[in-house]
């Protein structure tokens, strides 16, 4: 049974740093594309940033470009968002989610929410001004 699970998430206040991860189980980690995505009260969910377990590739959503950075632990199966610089707008529920479509794939555009079959319960985000 595929299994994504997000921690890490909180209150805090603008200029401040987070780190989420993302602990997967259920399939071959190695392999596959992981992303987090953000969902804010009243908008679409968006894709933030992925990255392809099999090759390191990563996209980053122009928003958060050079403030998070997206680092995967193959031996423990994790995936993390290190956030920096936290601006009121990254008020959100992060979601994790899991591509398994294509094995060894790399990482080419923003990734869309069609694509994830798999999905974690979200984590929450706030920052305060």
């Amino acid at each position: 049974e595929v299994q994504l699970v997000e921690s890490g998430g909180g209150l805090v206040q603008a200029g401040g740093s987070l780190r989420l991860s993302c602990g997967a189980s259920g399939f071959t980690f190695d392999d596959y594309v992981i992303a987090w995505f953000r969902q804010a009260p009243g908008k679409e969910r968006e894709g933030v940033s992925c990255i392809s377990n099999s090759d390191g590739t990563t996209y980053y959503a122009d928003s958060v470009k050079g403030r998070f950075t997206i680092t995967s632990d193959n031996a423990k199966h994790t995936v993390y968002l290190q956030m920096n610089s936290l601006k009121p707008e990254d008020t959100a529920v992060y979601y994790c989610a899991a591509d398994l479509r294509q094995a060894k794939a790399t990482i080419r555009r923003a990734p869309r929410r069609y694509e994830y079959d798999y999905w974690g319960q979200g984590t929450q985000v706030t920052v305060s001004s």
